[in-house]
């Protein structure tokens, strides 16, 4: 591995590539950080499939891109006399040490949810109104589902036991099957929602990431499909044309190569 000097010179010539090319590149002059964010935000999700691959190459290479987007905003930051990189640094550092006083101060801690209650209290000291106000508003509802019963758990406002949670999720889905009956879309929806919220609460007391736990499924099934179509190509069927029987031959087949 690169040692701490290797590292430090390797951060100062992305700096000096990114100054470079900020004055002599036509795209990269003009662009702002409107224009990057949906690019940042597309090489997030990039990176999030490396890590579930867990194509530690690619890792390497998305993290590249990212932090290749932390160098250009805050060049950007510099131009308008607002910030740097340093600035971002030392901030990041200062927070750092201020949310874990069981480190830097005096605090003692038993296990890794004291350290998470510990930091939703500080972030209120810091100024919060209320511990969900570090949610962004465009996260995907499941992620955002995720982080905000993550955030109030951090203040104790939880369930104590599995057990609760997983009886409360059979609640939700016996008012889920209620509303079927009566055929109120509204009411559907609305019980429709209760039910994933607590089948992501109750992955969480699990230790299971529910987007994690999607993605794996959604990769699993769309690979069982690609099967059955190269399978139906194969004998020159079409799948439209085949019967559900049918494709549950070649379905059953894809399973039995997981």
């Amino acid at each position: 591995m690169n040692t701490r000097e290797e590292q430090l010179k390797a951060l100062d010539r992305l700096l000096t590539i990114m100054e470079e090319l900020r004055e002599q590149c036509p795209w990269d002059r003009k662009q702002t950080m409107e224009s990057l964010r949906h690019l940042t935000i597309e090489e997030t999700y990039e990176l999030g499939d490396a890590i579930l691959d867990d194509n530690l190459n690619e890792i390497k290479g998305e993290l590249g891109d990212l932090l290749l987007h932390i160098v250009f905003y805050a060049n950007i930051g510099s131009e308008k006399g607002s910030f740097d990189i340093a600035d971002v640094a030392n901030g990041i550092c200062e927070k750092l040490i201020n949310r874990h006083p069981h480190i830097y101060g005096d605090v003692t801690v038993e296990n890794e949810e004291e350290v998470k209650q510990n930091w939703e209290k500080i972030k209120l000291k810091e100024g919060k109104k209320s511990v969900l106000q570090g949610v962004p508003r465009s996260l995907p509802a499941m992620v955002k589902a995720n982080r905000i019963q993550d955030k109030v758990a951090g203040v104790g406002f939880d369930w104590e036991q599995p057990e609760q949670v997983f009886e409360k999720l059979q609640e939700e889905l016996g008012e889920l099957h209620e509303e079927v009956s009566q055929g109120n879309k509204d009411r559907i929806e609305s019980e429709f929602g209760d039910v994933l919220f607590s089948m992501i609460n109750y992955a969480r007391f699990l230790g299971i990431n529910p987007e994690n736990a999607l993605e794996r499924t959604n990769k699993k099934f769309s690979k069982r499909f690609q099967f059955l179509e190269e399978e139906a190509e194969k004998t020159g069927n079409s799948l439209k044309d085949m019967s559900l029987a049918e494709m549950d031959i070649y379905w059953n087949k894809a399973k039995e190569m997981d």
